[in-house]
């Protein structure tokens, strides 16, 4: 029986190489952002102001987030295969993504500006995304995995068909008028930008759904 349980719970060291390697990588990227002097004042990216090495360091932490997420979800997958019901993933997605989300608004945002002030209710990023995708995967995983399996690649192949549509930069930025109701749904699902969320209340969409 010990034999069979750890047969079947034993880690994969592909995965975990995978994680490890994406978290070094990563950690180029936000030390990058301490010891740059530029960093605040131009992106790394900018081919008018950067050179080769650091647009490297850069360019190659566009893996980090998509990476992080796809182990999320095969993690999800291997749970199921070793016998979770869906209504146990689905608990654990659900409570795990509010916990990411709540995270993300205290903690972190603690971190970046040391104040309680939450007239700048602060940047929904990173955590805040992870959080979200583990809530819509809490949902999809009801479904055969086929049409998950559709699910994902239509979001990856039709995702920049949506580009054409855009809140103007007038009512996205700080110190402008407030998007309606649509457009802030808008700059949730797609565009990064400021969105009302009470009076005199804001925050920056910077990882859009």
């Amino acid at each position: 029986m010990s034999q069979t349980i750890e047969k079947n719970y034993r880690r994969i060291d592909s995965v975990d190489f995978l994680r490890g390697l994406v978290m070094v990588i990563m950690l180029i990227d936000h030390t990058r952002e301490y010891v740059h002097s530029e960093a605040f004042h131009s992106s790394p990216t900018d081919l008018t102001k950067t050179n080769v090495a650091l647009f490297l360091t850069r360019w190659i932490t566009h893996i980090c987030a998509p990476t992080f997420v796809f182990l999320a979800g095969t993690s999800v997958y291997l749970q199921k295969m070793r016998g979770k019901s869906p209504a146990e993933l689905s608990k654990f997605l659900l409570t795990r993504g509010l916990w990411l989300i709540f995270l993300e608004f205290t903690v972190v945002r603690f971190s970046l500006f040391f104040n309680f002030n939450y007239s700048f209710f602060g940047l929904a990023e990173v955590i805040w995304i992870f959080g979200v995708s583990m809530i819509v995967l809490a949902a999809l995983i009801h479904l055969p995995v086929r049409v998950i399996a559709a699910f994902g690649i239509a979001t990856i192949a039709l995702h920049n068909l949506l580009d054409r549509f855009a809140v103007s930069p007038a009512t996205s930025m700080a110190g402008t008028p407030a998007p309606t109701v649509l457009q802030s749904l808008w700059i949730f699902l797609h565009q990064p930008g400021f969105v009302p969320l009470a009076p005199n209340v804001k925050m920056f969409v910077a990882y859009p759904i």
